[in-house]
């Protein structure tokens, strides 16, 4: 009775941090869209310069409530994980402008098999052939969602390259440190947090200069599109924690294939708050192709030797008492 009680409380607690990350990635995607498409503040990386600042503030007041306990992170894994990060979103902000709508989503997409690959060099983690299908599925249905044109150039690829490796490294490095170094989710949030926003403070206005030939000093401020900047820094807290927690909790790959979801839903979303281009039949086709992937996934990846370690240990290092 006890392990099958102690397995329902983890599902409940898994199927809650899903809906935390689902429930918050939408709301900041629809509150961007409309901040930039209705207002014009375009300043797509110092907004989340200032989504980090924000989330600063909150690890800070948590630790100051006793939520968030002292623990060590060494400044090598943090200036490696800050790379990441920031070549990931300058990545993914580059490889939007270079690229055609197609090729950056197929970008998007790639992240799949690149997390596939790193979790295989370096944790030994196997797939079983139903693993592998469900993935190769889902990739299927949001390709067919998402994909129209399709057109490349060499300074776009060259963009989009740095963005796919980035972002998986970045998303794989936070399972991997919370597992090395025993992190919680808000102290690996305390230590990264306040590194990113001031990089990205630092950087944001000069590539937002540079990719839109406007200043964000400059920006006609005022009360309305302040209130949604302000909206958009709360929602993107709980983005940037159940990011964390998600990961923390399965993996990299995990996160990225039942993550698009994500992308489905900012679709119908889209759909209904924009109602621009339209649910036609061949989205909802790839929409019914991507959720039959993601629920073989979520099945085939649960079941014994469904994705499993090959006698391999990560060392782990103890920083603080629990």
């Amino acid at each position: 009775m006890a392990p099958t009680s102690k397995a329902e409380k983890k599902a409940a607690a898994d199927a809650a941090a899903w809906m935390f990350n689902v429930v918050t990635s939408v709301g900041v995607i629809i509150v961007n869209k409309a901040l930039m498409a209705t207002y014009g503040f375009s300043f797509a990386t110092t907004l989340t310069g200032l989504h980090f600042v924000t989330t600063t503030l909150m690890t800070l007041v948590l630790r100051m409530m006793g939520y968030v306990q002292s623990s060590h992170l060494p400044f090598s894994e943090l200036l490696k994980f800050v790379l990441f990060a920031n070549f990931s979103i300058v990545g993914m902000n580059v490889s939007l402008m270079w690229n055609s709508v197609g090729f950056y989503q197929i970008a998007k997409l790639s992240m799949i098999p690149v997390s596939c690959l790193l979790e295989v060099v370096f944790d030994k983690i196997r797939y079983s052939r139903h693993t592998k299908l469900s993935i190769c599925v889902v990739l299927l249905g949001v390709g067919v969602c998402t994909v129209t044109d399709v057109s490349v150039n060499t300074k776009g690829f060259i963009a989009a390259f740095i963005a796919v490796w980035s972002t998986s490294l970045q998303q794989y490095y936070v399972h991997f440190l919370q597992r090395k170094y025993s992190l919680s989710s808000f102290n690996l949030l305390g230590h990264t947090a306040p590194a990113q926003a001031a990089s990205l403070l630092l950087i944001g206005p000069i590539l937002d200069y540079w990719l839109t030939n406007q200043r964000v000093d400059k920006y006609d401020y005022n009360t309305t599109s302040l209130m949604f900047i302000l909206l958009s820094c709360t929602i993107a807290v709980g983005t940037n924690l159940s990011q964390f927690i998600c990961i923390g909790r399965f993996t990299a790959v995990s996160f990225q294939v039942l993550g698009h979801m994500k992308t489905i839903l900012v679709l119908i979303m889209g759909f209904f708050f924009f109602g621009k281009e339209g649910l036609n039949l061949q989205v909802v086709f790839g929409m019914i192709i991507a959720v039959v992937g993601m629920i073989w996934y979520g099945n085939a990846s649960s079941k014994p030797g469904g994705k499993e370690r090959r006698s391999h240990s990560l060392p782990t290092s103890k920083t603080e008492t629990r």
